[in-house]
């Protein structure tokens, strides 16, 4: 998997939802990396989970959404095991602005 940053390829990978971006991520420099690894079903079911949005009761559905990545995430360890070192990050973001607007 190429990364165009100082690590010219990346072993270490992250999954973690950004509107915007592909859901896969360099773990050591944070660029954005393709998903074209992994096949087209677990494309999909990170594209459909990537889909993050602010709605009301954010904060259970965000844990929801941590807990599906998290899913997600152990998949991607068994279709690629062996050639990357991958960990979730799981979303803060309903947290935050809940906290913010107390």
């Amino acid at each position: 998997m190429e990364c165009f940053c100082e690590q010219k390829e990346t072993y270490e990978l992250k999954v973690e939802g950004d509107i915007g971006a592909d859901p896969i991520w360099c773990n050591k420099c944070g660029c954005n990396l393709d998903i074209g690894l992994i096949s087209n079903t677990l494309t999909n079911e990170l594209i459909e989970w990537d889909e993050d949005k602010l709605l009301p009761n954010g904060i259970e559905l965000e844990e929801e959404h941590n807990k599906q990545g998290l899913t997600l995430t152990d998949k991607i360890k068994k279709e690629l095991e062996g050639k990357y070192r991958i960990k979730f990050s799981p979303s803060t973001m309903a947290r935050m602005y809940a906290n913010k607007n107390h």
